[in-house]
Parts: structure tokens; C-alpha cells; sequence
């Protein structure tokens, strides 16, 4: 079944604003089995991958006393809903798509029980010119730093290509690389653990994060005044688009310090809610309790015409981030990420079934069927 089904014909769907994963995910399943054929050259440096790493959210090496995480990840088109607010307000919003970028790796990394240690930075420009504008330049250097300093990683350096002819004249391409240290090595947690019976706790999103900016940005032409129509008084759509992803390692580290095991994590980007589907293992995932759908994210569902199964299987729907802990900590995960100032939701609870996440407040269920993301 196609994520982008829907019987309205006036659905906004993503396969519409440009991006189907019907189409994208066969590669990545067709890239990941090559990968996995390379995985042997480890032996002969004396280390081995963790193979339940494969098609995790970030690549685990085991290399003695502990292991290493290693993960790569673009920011995607939000960066032309600040190019484009910066026309209209002149703003420069780059200080928080700097920290998107970041995001999109570290909460990747912190997925498989990783301490972030190194970012690196890939900054590709459709000219040298872009590089002039020191108040977006400048903007981008202060919102790098300040990210590394929430989430305690050195800024290890990174590529500042231009690249006419690749990029768009005046438009660039951020990506962000991270490596991580997972000591000890009982932190390790790619779903060995996850079992029924576990709970499920929701933290909150900011709103869209990085992810669904194609569908937002499509959205445009159906609004009066485009990125500045109201989302709420005093609050214009571009700017509500632009809050900055959430950094959710502060919360996995607390967890960690205060001695509290992950059996499995989800950071719930691309792919919606569906992303709670992602470790193989045939179990049902009910949610009884849904976390509060932030401005922005009711404002795209209803002008873009989404029912909620469009809705949740293609944007965060205000939960960024699922981890699956034991049920007698639950209640303590939650008060652990509010005082990180992270909210948090006991959502629901691993069960024996089929592979499928049941959403009981809305009558949304998500099946295999629905996508591969191994």
C-alpha cells in the first residue's frame, strides 16, 4: 500500500510534494544488502560490526572494550523555507537549521544507546557566494556550535564546497556526520531486549523537526499569504516551520547516568508513526495515549486535507522520539525527560501479535504492508 493513498481527491499528499518512498525505499534495502557484503574487511583491522546494526539508525562496530556508532545524515529542504522567510521577514533562521542538521545524525546515533562524541560538518553551496552573506555565514556558525554544546560533542571540522551546477545558485546543502561511543557495552541496544510487556514513551517534538519539509513547503500554494499566514496569533507558518528540532540526546544520557536500560529507540522522522515498525521482530505496538499534535502539524493536516493515516504515517504528529523501557520504568523515564525539559508520554505497551502499530485513539493501525524499512 502507497503512503500517499487517500480516497480525497484534495489530499496533499507526500508522493505529490515530490517525495514517494515506494520508490526510494528499494534502493535503500537494494544499498544496504551490498553494504552488508563489505562488512568482513572489519576483520582484517582485528574488529566486527554488530550485524542487528544493519538497517538500524545508525552502524554499530564492535571493537574490543566497547563499541563504536557511526551514522551520516543530510537536513533535507528546510533550508529553503529559511531561504525563503529570510526574503520575506530578513531574518536569518540558519542558528536553528544548523541545530536540524545536527539533530538529524545525533538522533540517530543515540538510537542504538551511543554517546555522540565528533561532528563533522558538510556544508555544500551552489556558489562561493552564498559564503559572503556573513550574517546567514555567521548565523550557521553560532547555531553549529551552540548544538554541539547541548549534546557535549567536539566539532571535529567538515567540507565547505561550492558546487555550481550541482546545487542551485544560492541555495545549499547541509549534512551532518556523527560518531559515537556506546561504554559499556550493556548500553548497546539495537532490540535484544524488546519484548511484551515493554512500555512505550513518546517524547515531544518541537513540531515538523526535518522531516515532511517537501509536503510543507507544497503547502504554500494553497495559503493566502503563504509562509506568513497565521498558524496562531502572532505566530506566521514559516516561523512556526522553522522551530528547531528537538536534541534528544540530553534525555538518553540522563537515562543512562541514572542507570536505566533501553531496550530499543525510534527517532520517528521520515515515514511518520510507522517508524515504530522499524525492528523486525513480528510484535504489536498499541498506543493508548497520544502526546498533543503541536500548531503547526494540525495546521498542515487540515490545509492539506490529511486524514489521520495520511497524517500519521507521514509526519511526527508531536513525538519525536519512542523509547521501549521496561514497564516499572516508564513513569521514571518521563519524569527523567522532563527535567531535561523534554516532554514525555507513557504511550502505550509492547504485545504479542503480528507487526503492527495500533493507534487506539484514532483507529489508525500500520502494517508491514504499509512499508519495508529494513
Amino acid at each position: 500500500m502507497s503512503s500517499s493513498a487517500s480516497s480525497n481527491p484534495s489530499t496533499l499528499s507526500y508522493e505529490q510534494a515530490g517525495v514517494n518512498y515506494d520508490l526510494i525505499d528499494p534502493l535503500k534495502v537494494a544499498a544496504q544488502r551490498a553494504a552488508a557484503a563489505t562488512a568482513g574487511h572489519l576483520a582484517g583491522h582485528g574488529f566486527s560490526e554488530v550485524k542487528a546494526s544493519r538497517g538500524e539508525s545508525a552502524y554499530v562496530v564492535d571493537v574490543g572494550p566497547f563499541y563504536l556508532a557511526s551514522i551520516v545524515e543530510c537536513l533535507g529542504s528546510k533550508a529553503l523555507v529559511a531561504d525563503e522567510m529570510k526574503a520575506l521577514t530578513g531574518k536569518s533562521y540558519y542558528d536553528s537549521i544548523a541545530q536540524d542538521t545536527i539533530a538529524m545524525a545525533v538522533n540517530d546515533l543515540i538510537t542504538v544507546g551511543a554517546t555522540p562524541l565528533v561532528v563533522q560538518a558538510y556544508w555544500a553551496a551552489g556558489g562561493s557566494d552564498w559564503f559572503g552573506d556573513a550574517q546567514r555565514a555567521q548565523a550557521l556558525v553560532e547555531g553549529w556550535k551552540k548544538a554541539c554544546d547541548t549534546c557535549k560533542v567536539a566539532w571535529g571540522g567538515g567540507e565547505t564546497p561550492a558546487l555550481a551546477g550541482i546545487v542551485e545558485a544560492g541555495r545549499i546543502d547541509l549534512a551532518a556526520s556523527c560518531t559515537g561511543i556506546i561504554s559499556p557495552k550493556t548500553r548497546l541496544s539495537v532490540g535484544d531486549n524488546l519484548a511484551p510487556g515493554n512500555a512505550i514513551v513518546l517524547l515531544a517534538s518541537s513540531g515538523i523537526h526535518a522531516n515532511g519539509l517537501s509536503l510543507a513547503r507544497k503547502l504554500v500554494e494553497r495559503l493566502p499569504q503563504g509562509y506568513l499566514t497565521e498558524v496562531s496569533p502572532g505566530l506566521s507558518y514559516g516561523e512556526a516551520l522553522l522551530a528547531p528540532t528537538i536534541l534528544y540526546s540530553p534525555v538518553t544520557e540522563a537515562l543512562a547516568a541514572a542507570g536505566i536500560a533501553v531496550n530499543y529507540s525510534a527517532n520517528i522522522t521520515g515515514h511518520g508513526w510507522r517508524k515504530l515498525l522499524r525492528h523486525a521482530s513480528a510484535q504489536t505496538y498499541r498506543i493508548h495515549t497520544l502526546p498533543p499534535v503541536t500548531p503547526v502539524l494540525k495546521f498542515i493536516q487540515q490545509h492539506a486535507q490529511q486524514d489521520d493515516r495520511e497524517a500519521y504515517s507521514t509526519l511526527n504528529m508531536g513525538a519525536g522520539f519512542a523509547l521501549f523501557v521496561n514497564a516499572a520504568d516508564a513513569q521514571r523515564v518521563v519524569e527523567i525527560s522532563k527535567a531535561q525539559g523534554v516532554d514525555a508520554w507513557v504511550a502505550g505497551q509492547v504485545e504479542e501479535g503480528p507487526k503492527q502499530v495500533v493507534i487506539e485513539p484514532i483507529g489508525v493501525t500500520f502494517g508491514t504492508e504499509d512499508l519495508q524499512l529494513r
